[in-house]
């Protein structure tokens, strides 16, 4: 099996010449993320993806983890990793140094995030989950809150929980039913809770888990739910542990794939939570942790992607089959054939085209939390509204294609366990369906962030692309006529849709919100495109110096062209499946399914 090594080199380009990491460094606060800084943390991130979590990945997934009367046992090695990790202080990268934290921008813990979760997602998903709730205490917990578990949680010594989903409710949150009975300082929980990441494991002493549920004189519907700590271990006054919770791990789930990650059925029987902010806001609450972690999510799309690429990339140069259409009788590698030429730069592309958009969405995240100027902040904080359901569920869709592309290219050993490649396919399948569905994220794209603003985001975002065509035609290159005219094309599709959208939604929502899906990944590459037609310019201004890498920059452009002619070439037809299908989507009765 190849080995993991992180991308450093095409995450640094991206860093400086498409996130501008040099801008954010001016930020307040963000002084220390000097570009000798940032690539001396990816490079020591790089060594311990590649040294420590990749090792333990297949067989981590092998083993799985093992539930026994209530305690869950890890893989072997992901303690002894895990201890490493929080030790090396990745845990606490993005947290104010308030909290224990290095204060580092996200655009720097991105790329760190894409590396351990491209190294073992299942190890992965532990510390993303932990952030999302560190995210929730630091903005809507109280002092008391915060002095009690944020320090231990941000070191990593305590690890954090979501606990939104029960049997009966699933995406629909306004079905919990889950109880908070008052008693004195504190609420009693009561309830069942499924699909809890790490909700028990062996790595800490104590997990954090922060749920969602019911007081007795709370309203129906969403409006009615509170937001509550609850820890497996109690918390004494001098911050030791004490007596053990009534919080349990009743089982976890068999699945597809990121088996050493434990998904766990919780069982709260007068458990001890403690609320968090006010009561009935708790889903306001959770969505802050849930942005994070749609965003943590759909890095795990980018992440798969990069993996399985280089898995395949690996394996095509080392595998000999077949003739080569030229050279005469000689057996090649079949990276030689152009159909897997085909299948590999669209893996190398989508994934290079995803990373871009990510980090340049973690950019605009920093920007808007730390810009001086309010008009600038809330600028980005709206492109970061817009984008963070385009990152979750485009770059997973995404990830799943690149993976099963992997597969694909392996042929007949693909399907195989030994070979590694099934496994990112199968660990893939799950990032589209968990932290909120690509419909319900492109429901929420289209109802949320199109209609109910009357497209104001999106049209400011498509002007501001729009502005890069001159710059574009100023190159007089055959990829950059290529990368002009699709990336126009695909603006228009966009332009078009939208129209059609706040046009039709208050008569024909059916019709609309039936090209949702579409609708996102329509927005999805051309925000692709954007990016990489950037790339292509950097790129090319950066041929012009002699000392530079003229085989990564020649190598960019090519391959932003080739997103431009394979994918992006895609909008129109993306457009017209929004504009003209939603009627065929609806024409069936019920009955005749």
């Amino acid at each position: 099996m190849s080995t993991y090594a992180a991308p450093i080199k095409d995450m640094l380009f991206v860093l400086r010449a498409l996130a501008d990491i040099e801008s954010i460094a001016r930020l307040p606060g963000y002084e220390d993320a000097s570009l000798d800084t940032v690539t001396a943390v990816l490079e020591e991130s790089g060594k311990f993806a590649t040294g420590v979590l990749d090792p333990l990945n297949w067989p981590g997934d092998q083993a799985g983890a093992q539930w026994d009367a209530g305690t869950v046992r890890m893989p072997d090695g992901f303690r002894a990793a895990y201890d490493q990790f929080v030790a090396a202080g990745w845990n606490a990268l993005p947290i104010d140094a308030e909290w224990g934290g290095q204060g580092l921008p996200k655009v720097v813990s991105t790329p760190v995030t894409e590396m351990v979760t491209s190294a073992n997602m299942a190890f992965s998903l532990c510390p993303l989950l932990t952030q999302g709730a560190i995210e929730a205490l630091l903005l809507c917990g109280s002092a008391q809150l915060k002095d009690t578990f944020l320090r231990k949680m941000v070191t990593g010594e305590w690890t954090g929980t979501m606990n939104l989903t029960e049997p009966q409710a699933g995406s629909d949150l306004a079905l919990l039913r889950t109880k908070a009975q008052p008693q004195g300082d504190h609420y009693l929980i009561t309830g069942q809770k499924i699909f809890i990441t790490y909700g028990e494991h062996d790595l800490t002493d104590n997990i954090v888990h922060l749920v969602l549920a019911r007081t007795p004189d709370a309203p129906e519907g969403v409006k009615g739910i509170s937001l509550f700590v609850v820890p497996k271990f109690l918390v004494n006054a001098d911050g030791t542990l004490g007596a053990r919770n009534a919080a349990h791990c009743v089982s976890i789930e068999h699945k597809l794939g990121i088996h050493a990650s434990p998904t766990a059925v919780m069982a709260y029987e007068n458990a001890v939570g403690y609320l968090v902010g006010e009561e009935n806001k708790g889903l306001a609450y959770m969505f802050i942790m849930m942005n994070a972690a749609r965003f943590g999510v759909g890095m795990e799309g980018v992440s798969i992607a990069e993996r399985a690429y280089q898995r395949a990339v690996h394996y095509a140069r080392d595998r000999m089959q077949g003739k080569d259409l030229v050279a005469g009788a000689k057996t090649v590698p079949i990276i030689r054939h152009p159909d897997v030429r085909r299948m590999l730069m669209l893996m190398k592309s989508q994934t290079e085209a995803m990373r871009a958009l990510a980090y340049v969405v973690a950019a605009a995240m920093d920007v808007a939390q730390c810009h001086p100027d309010a008009d600038v902040r809330k600028t980005q904080a709206a492109f970061v509204d817009l984008m963070i359901p385009v990152v979750k569920a485009w770059s997973t869709e995404t990830g799943i294609e690149v993976a099963s592309l992997g597969v694909q290219i392996h042929g007949g050993m693909g399907f195989i366990e030994e070979t590694g490649a099934a496994q990112y396919l199968r660990d893939a399948r799950i990032t589209t369906i968990y932290e909120g569905t690509t419909g319900i994220q492109a429901n929420d794209l289209l109802g949320r962030k199109i209609v109910r603003e009357g497209g104001a985001s999106i049209r400011a975002w498509i002007k501001h692309v729009q502005s890069l065509d001159a710059a574009l035609a100023a190159v007089e290159r055959v990829e950059m006529v290529s990368i002009r005219n699709h990336l126009r094309a695909a603006l228009q599709a966009v332009s078009a849709a939208v129209n059609y959208i706040l046009a039709q939604a208050a008569n024909e929502p059916k019709n609309v919100f039936a090209g949702a899906v579409p609708f996102l990944k329509l927005v999805g590459i051309t925000a692709g495109g954007w990016q990489m037609a950037v790339a292509a310019l950097k790129a090319h201004a950066a041929l012009t110096d002699a000392q530079s890498d003229h085989d990564f920059y020649q190598a960019k452009i090519a391959t932003a062209r080739f997103f431009a002619e394979q994918v992006l070439v895609e909008a129109p037809t993306l457009s017209r499946m929004v504009t003209e299908g939603g009627a065929s989507v609806m024409a069936l009765d019920e009955a005749m399914f």
